[in-house]
C-alpha cells in the first residue's frame, strides 16, 4: 500500500501480490483499520490505503495490530507438577519468551513501512534478499539469502510449531 501511494488497493490486488486468498487480506485489513493503520472505502473506486505517513508507522505498529500473542508460546498442556523440571519450566521459559518478544519488538520498532519500501528493488534481482548480520547496525547487510531458503525456513518453523502445539 505504501508503494501505491494514495491510490487505494483492492483486497484482490494485495492477495495476488502475496499469493493468498482475498478473504485473508480482508480480515487483516479489518484488524489494521481497527488499529487506525489503514482506511478502506467501498464501491467500484474503493479499496484500502495507509491511514498515516509510512515514515511514521513502524512494523511494531503493524505487528501489534495483527498478532495476539508473542513470537512463541508455551505448550497448551501444563507440565507435570511431580517432575522437578516440569514444576518450574513454565516460569523459566516464560522469562525467556518475554526476552524474545522484547527483542523482536525493539527491532520492529526501529523499522518503518517507508524503510521497507526503500529496501524494495523492483528492477533488481528478486531471487535473493540481503540479510542483516549479527551485530550489524541498521541497514547494513552482510549476506544474501535466496527467497526459496527464506520460504523453506518459514515452512520449517511453522511445521515445528504445529508439531509442538
Amino acid at each position: 500500500m505504501a508503494w501505491s501511494g494514495e491510490e487505494p488497493l483492492k483486497s484482490e490486488q494485495v492477495a495476488d501480490s502475496v499469493n493468498t486468498n482475498p478473504v485473508v487480506i480482508r480480515r487483516m485489513l479489518l484488524e489494521l483499520a481497527e488499529a487506525g493503520l489503514v482506511v478502506s472505502q467501498t464501491g467500484s473506486l474503493g479499496g484500502s490505503k495507509l491511514a498515516n505517513d509510512p515514515s511514521k508507522t513502524t512494523l511494531l505498529d503493524v505487528y501489534e495490530a495483527l498478532e495476539c500473542g508473542g513470537v512463541f508460546s508455551l505448550h497448551r498442556q501444563p507440565p507435570s507438577r511431580d517432575c522437578p523440571v516440569g514444576v518450574n519450566i513454565e516460569t523459566v521459559l516464560g522469562d525467556v519468551l518475554h526476552e524474545v518478544d522484547t527483542a523482536v519488538e525493539q527491532v520492529l520498532e526501529g523499522i518503518t513501512i517507508n524503510d521497507v519500501v526503500q529496501r524494495l528493488r523492483p528492477c533488481g534481482d528478486a531471487s535473493t534478499v540481503k540479510v542483516l548480520g549479527k551485530g550489524s547496525k541498521k541497514k547494513q547487510y552482510d549476506r544474501e539469502v535466496s527467497l526459496p531458503q527464506l520460504r523453506a525456513g518459514a515452512k520449517t518453523r511453522r511445521a515445528k510449531a504445529l508439531r509442538t502445539a
